[in-house]
């Protein structure tokens, strides 16, 4: 496994960060990197991953930075407007992202200086956490693509999985115990040569879209040892809110039942 040596000053927020959860990181989880090296040691470049748990931020974040880069991410809106870390998150340089609104072009300007800047901006592609019943990478939103294609940056797909068993879907607590793996297969660049000098037409950003994420599916098959669905599952065919806890409402169904059951049995 190649560890690099950090390229650039990482300042005090990211010094905050590692000194705190490197640490936490090394005593709860085993890594297991493949192709490592494959992350450009230079350059302005777009790390694009699966999303699968909200922990998995820090586990790619682990995977960058002990490859030379600090990430750049883009995160929801929401996790910055707490005070204290929405200071911390900005002083990262973590962008914030509007999802479903007119303000997530203010992030895609703010993702393209970053590339242009030679910073490393890790995105997902997916916008949220996979609604796929298997956890399979789902259809994906057209940011990584539009930056990539505005860019012309190298994009390094990323196909992950185990970060669900130390923090499973929309769970409260982490699974501490056993020690979890979490195995990061790194692949080489996306192709998009040819889609560059295209007009930016829906059609050429959809193609775009559609080879990140087939890049990415491809790593997780590998990752997982297992064939994926023909067809990437779509949460807006099915009916499924592309924000926020898919099962929130049926969770909440099951929870009055409950407290309905426990009255009549306590009468």
């Amino acid at each position: 496994m190649t560890v690099r040596r950090l390229q650039q000053g990482r300042g005090w927020a990211w010094s905050l960060a590692v000194a705190i959860v490197k640490p936490s990181l090394l005593a709860t989880t085993r890594r297991n990197w493949i192709d490592g090296e494959r992350i450009p040691v230079t350059g302005g470049c777009l790390i694009v991953l699966n999303h699968l748990s909200h922990v998995d931020p820090l586990t790619a974040a682990h995977l960058v930075y002990d490859h030379g880069r600090i990430p750049r991410y883009l995160a929801k809106s929401g996790l910055f407007r707490n005070p204290v870390l929405g200071f911390f998150m900005r002083a990262a340089g973590q962008i914030p992202v509007e999802r479903l609104s007119a303000g997530a072009a203010g992030a895609y300007d703010a993702a393209v200086a970053a590339v242009r800047a030679g910073e490393c901006v890790v995105v997902y592609p997916e916008g949220t956490l996979t609604r796929d019943p298997d956890l399979w990478p789902m259809t994906g939103k057209s940011g990584a693509a539009r930056i990539a294609l505005e860019t012309g940056c190298p994009v390094i797909p990323v196909g992950q999985w185990g970060a669900q068993h130390l923090l499973p879907p929309y769970a409260k607590k982490p699974d501490l115990r056993p020690r979890k793996t979490i195995t990061m297969k790194v692949g080489e660049p996306v192709d998009l040569a040819d889609l560059l000098t295209r007009p930016r037409s829906p059609e050429v950003v959809q193609e775009a879209t559609d080879r990140i994420m087939a890049s990415i599916t491809a790593l997780v098959a590998e990752v997982r040892g297992e064939e994926p669905p023909v067809e990437r599952f779509d949460p807006r065919r099915a009916g499924i809110k592309q924000t926020g806890n898919p099962n929130a409402r049926r969770v909440a169904r099951e929870r009055r039942e409950r407290r309905r059951r426990l009255g009549k049995d306590s009468a």
